[in-house]
């Protein structure tokens, strides 16, 4: 088990952990939470040996191995299939071992080499790599495209899918789905329910959280507190135990104040001197209960939209998709990624956009919001459409060097130039009471955006949104960066927007609170999605498991070689050694993982 006595933790001048202690038991599932900066990545560090306990005692057993996601950006040519192979160290060291045992040319050491090979799970580590690729949103034809030719979201899914892969007592993931989509976010799920080992996680997504932990444990003032049961029996848990906390206080100050009271009437009156004593050190005895701090609300609210045109936006016959590179040849047509779409979009309308991976719904979400051109058909919209886009991307376009106050002085600028400025506020003062809303207050109006967090980034493009009065609201992923504080706050302020919402977003506790309706972006095409995101989940399963099929089929021909490769080498052991390769009837530790993992 793990364990923490007493621990003391740093980093800088911060202190992260004071005299905190808890026990982890071996196989529990467990969510860390806490408020943004509380120190949960800073534990971890300690957990994985990058920084170390500045008091009181910490422990690990010494045996259990150790995995989790490098955070640095793979570059390399290297295949997708074998850079998470090679994420399984186990096998990299059987490896290693039959390697130098053939160049040796010991038999016996070959043969022993051999054995170890074949239980750390050889015979299928391609198999199971392509089954941990493909759960995570790439495509068949991927399976063997060089790493850095993905993007960095990509590249990402390939540390997670990497760490998957190593064999670990001790599985450490700090926001893993963050670049996952919804297909790979269900799909990751059903992985992590399978896995047998110990999990601590760090996630600000609700479902995800009840779905894959058993226990949580929540750092506030430098203390870890443990409570049985996933995110949501915590919440529970700790909203009784602050309402209780809150009245031991007040009945604590009222003690406190009529045992002040006595003092100070009593305190220079020879007869009652000695009891006025007695009530201060009663006083002074008295263990204190903190008072009631709750984690500090962030609220916000969508102005009521100027007009509300009916329909907002018509489609008839329309293709999306991306036009023909410039560099390309003339002739070259463009890319169609959804076809024939006739539909429209209503006043007061909420509709929830699925689709697995790569069907189109970016596409069609980039297409309404103006930021690609239809490639053809007709998109007609209403008068006076006020579109307020947040897209995947949006914090990228944010300009690092300029701070909060200079990015809204800039958008009163460009809404003024194209003539669409409405009631909003524009003076300087108006405006920095305008990002104090979004706690933007004090010096951070002038803090440079790229010294910024994630978080604080995508609460100024919801701040600048929010200014423009939208009454279309295209939303592409808007809580990748978001604590769940704040995406609670979105959720209200989206229940209470009176315009029309279109959304993507792999968060389901946003997709329910939010929308009443959802198409489906699949096949080339949009449809309306019949059935609750349950069935969709369902369905994003039997996708997944389709794909890990066709990805069994078309590595049977590398298995194959795998086998003749391994005959060839077995030839060159004695024969009188060669029983000792021969699977064992007790299935080994590592056989046990693979079954489980990859039913």
């Amino acid at each position: 088990m793990i364990t923490l006595k007493n621990v003391v933790l740093r980093r800088g001048a911060k202190v992260i952990l004071d005299s905190a202690s808890i026990t982890l038991n071996p196989g529990e599932k467990i969510g860390l939470v806490g408020r943004n900066g509380a120190g949960k990545s800073t534990l971890f560090a300690m957990l994985n040996g990058s920084l170390h306990e500045d008091g009181g005692e910490y422990s690990i057993p010494s045996q259990w191995s150790m995995a989790q996601v490098a955070q640095d950006m793979p570059e390399t040519e290297q295949s997708a299939t074998s850079y998470v192979v090679d994420g399984d160290v186990v096998l990299l060291a059987a490896q290693a071992e039959v390697d130098a045992s053939e160049a040796s040319g010991d038999g016996d050491r070959m043969a022993h080499a051999y054995m170890n090979l074949y239980d750390a799970g050889a015979h299928d580590a391609q198999a199971r790599a392509q089954a941990l690729i493909l759960g995570l949103g790439f495509k068949v034809s991927e399976l063997d495209n060089p790493v850095n030719s993905f993007s960095g979201g990509w590249r990402m899914r390939l540390q997670l899918a990497r760490a998957l892969m190593c064999p670990s007592d001790l599985l450490l993931l700090d926001e893993p789905t963050n670049h996952l989509d919804l297909d790979a976010l269900v799909w990751l799920e059903a992985w992590l329910k399978r896995y047998q080992g110990t999990m601590l996680v760090i996630s600000h997504d609700r479902e995800f959280l009840d779905a894959v932990t058993d226990v949580t444990v929540h750092i506030e003032s430098a203390k870890l507190t443990r409570y049985g049961g996933n995110y949501s029996k915590f919440e529970d848990l700790r909203a009784e135990q602050m309402a209780l906390q809150q009245g031991a206080y007040s009945k604590q100050q009222d003690k406190i104040a009529h045992l002040q009271k006595f003092i100070a009437r009593f305190k220079a009156k020879a007869s009652k001197a000695k009891q006025a004593q007695s009530r201060v050190k009663a006083l002074d005895r008295m263990e204190k209960i903190a008072p009631l701090l709750a984690e500090a609300d962030f609220t916000f609210e969508f102005k009521e939209p100027a007009n509300l045109p009916n329909p907002m936006l018509s489609m008839q016959n329309a293709y999306f998709g991306y036009p023909a590179p410039e560099d390309a040849p003339e002739g070259t047509p463009p890319t169609v990624i959804v076809q024939n779409v006739s539909k429209s979009v209503l006043a007061g309308q909420r509709i929830g956009i699925l689709g697995a991976n790569g069907q189109g719904k970016s596409t069609l979400v980039k297409t309404v919001a103006r930021a690609l051109a239809p490639i053809s058909g007709d998109m007609t919209e209403g008068k006076g459409l006020n579109i307020g886009y947040f897209a995947q991307q949006e914090l990228d376009v944010l300009r690092p060097a300029d701070n909060p106050l200079e990015h809204m002085i800039r958008l009163v600028k460009e809404v003024t130039a194209a003539g669409k400025m409405g009631n909003q506020p524009t003076r300087e003062q108006d405006l920095r009471s305008f990002l104090g809303n979004f706690n933007f207050g004090g010096d951070m109006v002038k803090q440079a955006v790229g010294s910024m967090s994630g978080g604080e980034k995508a609460r100024l493009v919801l701040c600048m949104i929010v200014w423009q009065r939208p009454n279309l609201l295209l939303l592409d992923e808007p809580t990748n960066h978001l604590d769940l504080a704040t995406r609670e706050a979105l959720s209200m302020a989206l229940n209470e927007f009176e315009g029309t919402v279109m959304l993507v977003s792999h968060d389901r506790a946003l997709l329910r609170a939010v929308c009443d309706e959802f198409w489906m972006v699949s096949h080339g095409g949009v449809a309306p999605f019949d059935g609750d995101l349950d069935d969709y989940q369902k369905y994003l399963l039997d996708h997944a498991k389709r794909q890990r099929e066709e990805a069994k089929k078309s590595g049977s021909s590398a298995a194959a070689a795998a086998v003749a490769i391994k005959k060839k080498r077995l030839a060159r052991i004695p024969r009188g050694l060669r029983p000792l390769l021969m699977p064992r009837n007790r299935p080994t530790r590592r056989m046990k993982r693979s079954a489980a993992n990859s039913s």
